[in-house]
């Protein structure tokens, strides 16, 4: 028991002397005659007397009088001191009485020994108040008596005598019981999990690349190889960069996170993207880390679950509970796991689970599944949760009560596009040696095709998610060097690619089938999905539908036979399809299976059926490859529809991002549908602002211009919608609105930077930004270069891998100021800051590389924030800043004192919340040195009694932040009249108003 905590003060040297009157004089030897050697033996009461029941009671008197000495508010009512005192007499009596021997004592510990006291001592008839302070003063003393009993000789050789013989005792009965019982449970959950875990490896370990045989027989790209960085955005107004998530590292880029995770924040996360984005193949990469990742990164140890919602709900059966994980995954390890290991890796707190596919399930199942996650959260909250969706499949706040943050994946920059085309053709090129003649010409179809995403707009507005860059390259190659033009054209040759030319071309022996035939069947999968809400279908509804459509086709029933062969060859030799259990099938990619049913809905004049579904989500796309393959007087009529309809937001947006596809159409129609969109521009928030962009630029003749955005909200979501086309044309746009006085726009056009080419934004938008508002960030070579180029600033912000060279680039071209450096992985040494003269603030975080900083001995630095691992000295450094007016330390540090800042900086401002207290006293001696600080912070373990001596010489002092409980340890007569503002972080409770008052007389 702590004595502070209890809520009584007694010094050792007070307490000691009074008790060791109670006891005898110890004698000679270990005390092992007296078996067993017991309480009463020690103490000098009943027939060995030496004190009387008066001498007890004025030994009680002078503890209560030296316990009511404490300084703060009474514990006990004036006159109860007596009846206090009676009581603790008559209880210290009891130790005469005790049976207990002295090891026996001090196993119990002080709590429960007072207790045992307690119960021998007669009827308190105290007071509530007096009791509890009687009951806290015994606590106390009860802590110094077994302590006494340690400090004994007889207590040590019994003590060795006693451990002697349970240590002899214990090993025979474990010898005994690991004869008889089985291996240990825990090492059986061990022994599954390395199983589990390389399953899990192995399963998700790869990707599937279209148009590419790495190996025979297989389109499989190691994942490791082909995983990128993926780019999110943060829902509703608020900024991606406002805290570390799990797996997202920082305000732009999709990745595991190293640092802390200050409540749920970043535990639970809802992510959407669209079709194609890279939500499935972010799962599969988090399952590979946690599965194969270091022993020292961030998701090590956790075990993942990935549950498909489109397969657990195939049957309409309930969602399962943790024990059918394994099951629901498919996992051929299901039924082998030690009973009740899900639930001891979720109660644990070790579970990665990822629900994957809100939107492949029927809108009527979503509340369902919902209600399922949230029950597992509140069951086993401590784990970690990721769930991915489309991003209209549901609304917005859908797992806000279950603290879901939510983030959207953004589509792929053109950097991600051309480091996408670089991994491909490296891949293609190692990867088929029947094709080894044709790809000695990938380098060139390489660059030709790195030129053409750069340069040719409609190419480019294809290329926005991994899917469709895939294909691309495929079909570049394939085509050597020629590609469709559209949407509909892409689709179309990536389906003739994998259904037909790719095996003839391989001049593999199989049955000479047409496109069309196989169309026809596929399509009939694909809208019976679609009509059903699902994207998985039994195997035995799959022969069924076949069956049915194969009369129309008699020539595939010819050279494949029966349904099931014929499923078969679909399965095996098309790509397209694929089996992910024994008894079910589902296409290899949603994107597919919405252009095939789009299709059948034409070949079977479902025109109303189009529209009618244009508030359902999983329709969305399918409406929009609809309108690519309708012939004019179809898809005039399925625009007419969504107009005419219910005119809700969502068709009018739909009809008017079909115009893009639309390559005819009667004019009236499209002025119509433009007059429709025009309602809704400008657009009224920021979510109808993305929505409004993705259309694409042909919203960009719509939006007003900032000479005719008559409000800044107006002109807010014009430059959002804008920069949500990620188009190129949309860079004149937003270079018209660089000169728009709002703060709130001038960060915006900062952060669209990353939609758009870097060096055409950095050349036409970033130089004409008000300076006082834009902090680019930058987060790879290439816009580092462009900035440097084009728009250099004083101000740099980096984020992510940037080498020190291109740093170093930088700073030779640009006398920068502020420098910030967050998460750099590659960061070791700060070397590439020495004789930087001009630089005045540094920030630095999230480096665990980071060992060196050296780098910053002598330069003339103002604010500097840094943050230090146990291995960097960064004592030395601080000596030499002698211009600091701001300092942030945060870290482990151990070679750093207050002492060490140099005497000769005018600081300021002093902020250790975040950095770990150094081994030994934690006290702050040198504070008195500076005598301006007008802000401190202090964290846990800074403050100690010598601290407030040191605090009570600043007399300028403001701000100051210190950790819960440390106020009672200021001095009696300590008074900080400067002080307006007080935080108490680290910790909750009540906070002792009275005392605030007392020590801070100008609080504000």
């Amino acid at each position: 028991m702590d004595a502070s905590v209890a809520g009584i003060r007694l010094a050792s040297g007070v307490v000691t002397p009074l008790l060791k009157k109670l006891f005898r004089t110890e004698g000679a030897g270990a005390g092992l005659v007296d078996r067993p050697v017991r309480v009463s033996a020690y103490v000098s009461l009943k027939e060995k007397r030496a004190l009387g029941p008066a001498d007890v009671l004025k030994l009680a008197e002078r503890i209560v009088e030296e316990a009511l000495r404490a300084p703060g508010e009474r514990p006990l009512p004036p006159g109860e001191e007596t009846g206090v005192a009676a009581a603790l007499a008559a209880t210290l009596d009891g130790l005469g009485e005790v049976t207990l021997t002295d090891l026996e004592a001090v196993r119990l510990g002080p709590e429960a020994f007072a207790a045992a006291l307690r119960a021998q001592a007669p009827y308190l008839g105290l007071s509530a108040d007096a009791e509890l302070f009687y009951e806290r003063l015994l606590g106390v003393l009860c802590l110094h008596i077994v302590n006494f009993f340690t400090q004994r000789s007889t207590f040590v050789a019994a003590t060795l005598v006693a451990q002697s013989r349970d240590l002899g005792e214990l090993i025979d009965k474990t010898d005994e019981l690991l004869a008889r019982l089985p291996r240990p449970r825990l090492a059986d959950d061990a022994d599954f999990e390395t199983r589990y875990l390389a399953q899990v490896a192995r399963k998700h370990g790869t990707l599937t690349i279209y148009g590419i045989d790495l190996a025979p027989g297989t389109t499989k790209w190691p994942l490791d190889t082909a995983y990128m960085s993926l780019e999110v955005s943060g829902r509703g107004s608020g900024d991606a960069g406002r805290g570390p998530y799990f797996f997202w590292a920082d305000s732009t880029h999709a990745r595991i996170f190293t640092g802390p995770t200050p409540g749920n924040r970043g535990h639970r996360v809802l992510l959407r993207g669209e079709a194609g984005s890279g939500k499935t193949t972010l799962i599969q990469w988090l399952t590979v880390t946690a599965a194969t990742g270091p022993a020292d990164g961030p998701l090590h140890g956790l075990i993942p679950y990935v549950l498909p919602l489109r397969t657990l709900t195939r049957h309409g059966g309930a969602l399962p509970a943790p024990r059918g994980f394994l099951a629901a995954a498919n996992s051929p390890l299901a039924g082998e796991q030690p009973r009740g290991w899900e639930r001891r890796v979720l109660d644990a707190g070790r579970a990665l689970v990822l629900v994957d596919g809100i939107d492949e399930i029927p809108e009527a199942e979503r509340a369902g599944a919902r209600d399922w996650l949230t029950d597992l959260i509140d069951t086993y909250p401590g784990n970690r949760w990721l769930v991915t969706s489309r991003p209209s499949a549901v609304r917005e706040d859908w797992l806000a009560e279950a603290e879901f943050t939510e983030l959207a994946l953004a589509p792929m920059s053109p950097q991600n596009v051309a480091e996408f085309v670089r991994r491909w053709h490296t891949a293609a090129a190692s990867g088929d040696p029947e094709h080894a003649e044709a790809d000695a010409a990938l380098e060139g179809y390489r660059g030709q095709l790195l030129e053409s995403v750069r340069t040719k707009r409609d190419l480019a507005r294809l290329a926005t998610n991994p899917l469709l860059c895939g294909l691309i390259c495929a079909l570049h190659r394939e085509r050597r060097g020629f590609l469709p033009s559209g949407r509909k054209e892409l689709y179309t040759a990536a389906l003739s690619m994998l259904l037909h030319r790719r095996d003839r071309e391989r001049q593999l022996r199989l049955p000479e089938l047409g496109e069309e035939p196989q169309l026809q069947l596929l399509q009939r999968l694909a809208y019976w999905l679609i009509r059903n809400g699902r994207t998985e279908l039994d195997r035995d509804r799959a022969e069924a539908l076949i069956a049915d459509a194969l009369p129309s086709v008699p020539g595939v029933a010819e050279a494949l036979g029966d349904p099931r062969a014929v499923l078969r060859h679909f399965l095996e030799r098309t790509g397209l399809l694929r089996a992910p259990s024994a008894d079910s099938v589902e296409f290899v990619h949603r994107t597919f299976q919405d252009f095939l049913g789009a299709r059948a809905a034409l070949d079977e004049g479902g025109l109303g059926e189009l529209a009618g579904h244009a508030e359902d989500d999983q329709w969305e796309d399918v409406i929009r490859m609809a309108v690519a393959q309708a012939r004019p007087r179809e898809r005039a009529e399925i625009i007419r529809g969504l107009l005419d309809g219910r005119r809700s937001e969502r068709a009018v947006l739909l009809a008017f991002g079909a115009l893009d596809h639309a390559a005819e159409l009667d004019p009236e129609l499209r002025e119509r549908v433009t007059a429709a969109a025009t309602e809704l521009i400008p657009p009224r928030s920021v979510d109808a602002a993305r929505a409004l962009g993705q259309v694409g630029p042909l919203v960009l003749d719509l939006l007003p211009g900032p000479e005719a955005a008559p409000y800044d909200s107006v002109a807010l979501h014009s430059v959002i919608a804008a920069g949500a086309t990620r188009s190129d044309p949309a860079i004149p746009f937003l270079a018209r609105y660089a000169g728009h006085p709002s703060p709130r726009i001038q960060r915006e056009l900062t952060t669209l930077w990353h939609n758009f080419e870097p060096r055409a934004y950095a050349r036409e938008v970033l130089p004409r930004l008000d300076r006082n508002w834009s902090r680019p960030l930058v987060s790879s070579a290439v816009e580092l270069d462009a900035l440097g180029r084009y728009a250099p600033t004083p101000h740099l912000q980096t984020v992510g891998d940037l080498t020190g060279e291109a740093l170093a680039a930088y700073l030779r071209r640009v006398r920068v100021e502020e420098l910030r450096v967050h998460r750099n992985d590659r960061l070791t040494d700060l070397d590439v800051l020495r004789g930087h003269e001009s630089l005045r603030r540094l920030y630095v975080s999230g480096c665990p590389r980071l060992r060196d900083v050296g780098g910053l001995a002598g330069l003339p630095l103002n604010d500097l924030h840094l943050e230090v691992l146990e291995e960097a000295t960064a004592g030395a450094v601080l000596e030499g800043l002698h211009d600091l007016d701001t300092l942030a330390l945060s870290g482990v540090c151990d070679d750093w004192s207050v002492e060490r800042i140099s005497p000769r900086a005018t600081l300021r401002m002093l902020d250790l919340r975040g950095l770990a207290a150094p081994r030994g006293a934690a006290r702050l001696i040198g504070l008195a040195r500076h005598p301006g600080l007008v802000t401190l912070w202090l964290g846990p373990g800074w403050v100690g009694p010598g601290t407030w001596t040191e605090i009570a010489h600043l007399r300028r002092l403001i701000d100051l932040a210190v950790p819960p409980g440390v106020l009672e340890l200021a001095p009696e007569d300590l008074r900080l009249p400067s002080v307006r503002h007080v935080r108490i972080t680290g910790g909750e409770g009540p906070v002792n108003t009275e005392l605030l008052a007392r020590v801070f007389p100008g609080l504000l």
